[in-house]
């Protein structure tokens, strides 16, 4: 039996990897990949230590953190997905595609995806124009107008991030009113001159050439479209947590992540942990993952030694 297993690999994942090799627990690292979400930015410029560097990078960088440090403690399994997570005596089996692995203790780091955009243009523009990440891109987009899509707490935070620096924003909203998101930030955000919203409003088409040019949008109420121009496209519309693999062993949020006790990051059963996109923690980037993954390793190294 392991002392711990791993499951996920992204920076959460990885950083987890790291420490449970510097405190000599034996573990067993799970993960389809190495990289996360990140893998598909063109550039990151908010990882710290880092000025700049693409998503691809990114990942090479944390493979390789993480095989310099595993040595004889950390059992690295990439290209394997995690189906299962089920309680046993002593600790936890955790079922893949072939095989079985047994342990004390459990971190879920699996990440999720976000949803996407399903209109036409979404997918030829992405990485073009249309993003899923105003943390990572939003800089790129400096002095441009831009749309945000999605009126939910997401949506206001990266159209605040975005007003920092773009010409304009114009957010865009499905329903009449922003009942999913604070209102104390719904009306700090609006009443910045460079904000705009539109409700009843959703996007029909995104256009351009080389780059994205403007998108389409339609009046829910009467149908009618309108061409808007903007350079760059902001997603807000939700994510899917990767949790399949504990729905009926753990606490889940409305949202299907992993409910954690924000000091420990420990879940609501004894024993599993959980960081980084799949836990509910109130906000959702690299460095927060890495972080929360760091937390969870000092207390997961504790609770195994004291059992």
């Amino acid at each position: 039996m392991y002392d711990l297993a791993i499951i996920g690999g992204g920076p959460a994942g990885v950083a987890a990897g790291v420490y449970a090799a510097r405190k000599q627990l034996k573990t067993i690292f799970i993960a389809e990949s190495i990289g996360g979400q990140s893998t598909d930015s063109v550039e990151i410029q908010n990882w710290i230590g880092t000025e700049k560097i693409s998503g691809l990078d990114l990942a090479k960088a944390l493979e390789s953190h993480l095989k310099a440090y595993a040595g004889t403690f950390v059992e690295i399994k990439t290209g394997t997905r995690a189906n299962k997570v089920t309680k046993i005596d002593g600790g936890f089996s955790i079922q893949t595609g072939s095989q079985t692995y047994e342990a004390k203790a459990v971190l879920i780091a699996t990440g999720g995806s976000r949803r996407k955009l399903d209109i036409p243009g979404a997918a030829e523009f992405e990485n073009k124009g249309v993003t899923y990440c105003a943390s990572c891109d939003g800089p790129m987009f400096g002095g441009q107008d831009v749309i945000v899509v999605g009126g939910g707490n997401a949506g206001f935070e990266s159209a605040a991030q975005l007003l920092a620096y773009c010409k304009s924003v114009t957010l865009i909203h499905r329903s009449a009113e922003f009942s999913r998101a604070d209102a104390a930030t719904v009306q700090a955000v609006l009443a910045h001159p460079n904000m705009k919203a539109l409700t009843n409003t959703e996007p029909a088409e995104v256009k351009g050439g080389s780059f994205v040019k403007s998108v389409v949008v339609k009046n829910t109420q009467t149908g009618e479209t309108t061409e808007l121009a903007a350079t760059g496209i902001f997603v807000e519309i939700g994510m899917t947590a990767a949790t399949d693999l504990v729905k009926d062993l753990v606490a889940l949020d409305e949202w299907g992540r992993v409910k954690v006790d924000g000091k420990s990051q420990r879940s609501s059963v004894l024993g599993i942990w959980s960081a980084g996109d799949c836990s509910d923690g109130l906000y959702h980037q690299n460095n927060i993952a890495a972080g929360d993954a760091v937390k969870a390793l000092e207390d997961i190294y504790f609770y195994v030694k004291a059992n």
